[in-house]
């Protein structure tokens, strides 16, 4: 049903798979930003990362979407983990840019065997500053951080990123989705936005994903066993199913399941 996809995104580095969620739930992907916005209203919404989601039921829920996870056996294999998740949600006139960079570069993964969905909780375009990906660069080098730039992140969502003069963008193109659409990618490719400087949210959830046979070299982390199972001889942590709780969790339909 997927081979399409996957020779896409082995030529290409990444590939647009269309509908994959259901507009009833991708719904409460843009509520949720909200409700994270009401609840931690010190953080900015480009920066509502794995430690605020790992154990939150509607994520679990979210990830258990039949659809999403076909499309990532497809590229990975049956045995599934999620072993990150991060909200990259830019305000409307006030959206932070994402500098040019490899998501391989920041992970601590033995071996490098994994695979990026940019889920669109809005719809996401050059307008209101879509992802941006260099096509072919999955098949250059792998920058390093002592080889990256230093950014501030008072301004920039991350704090380092490929220096332009070493990169030629001029191949760069526009990742423009629906709500509910996703766009998968290789750790390697080339990628960034701009500001969002609309009067429209883009909110994005960034969902990083790993054969089980992957080790997360890095302390403490649990991740999400989704689909098969676990690796014998891999320690990895894996995150307990959460209970929803009504003072703790926002509402959504299906949160009876956690209890």
């Amino acid at each position: 049903m997927f081979d399409g996809i996957k020779k896409e995104y082995d030529k290409n580095g990444y590939s647009i798979v269309r509908n994959v969620i259901d507009p009833e739930l991708v719904s409460e992907v843009e509520g949720h930003v909200h409700w994270l916005s009401k609840k931690h209203p010190d953080i900015r919404p480009e920066a509502f990362h794995h430690n605020l989601l790992v154990c939150d039921p509607f994520i679990h829920h979210l990830l258990d979407s039949k659809k999403l996870l076909d499309v990532i056996e497809s590229i990975i294999g049956s045995d599934i983990a999620l072993f990150a998740a991060h909200y990259i949600a830019k305000k409307p006139y006030d959206g932070k840019p994402v500098g040019w960079h490899q998501d391989g570069s920041y992970w601590p993964l033995e071996p490098m065997e994994a695979v990026s969905v940019w889920l669109a909780g809005t719809d996401s375009t050059a307008e209101n500053a879509c992802m941006r990906v260099i096509p072919g660069t999955q098949n250059k080098k792998m920058f390093r951080p002592p080889q990256m730039i230093n950014l501030n992140t008072e301004d920039y969502v991350l704090d380092l990123a490929i220096d332009p003069k070493q990169i030629n963008d001029s191949d760069a193109i526009d990742i423009e989705l629906k709500a509910g659409d996703i766009s998968i990618h290789n750790p390697s490719i080339v990628h960034g936005s701009n500001s969002n400087i609309s009067d429209k949210w883009r909110i994005g959830l960034t969902l990083r994903y790993i054969p089980t046979s992957t080790y997360v070299n890095r302390e403490g982390w649990e991740c999400i066993l989704l689909r098969g199972f676990p690796k014998s001889g891999i320690k990895n942590i894996y995150a307990k199913t959460p209970v929803f709780d009504p003072k703790e969790h926002m509402p959504f339909n299906g949160q009876e399941i956690y209890k």
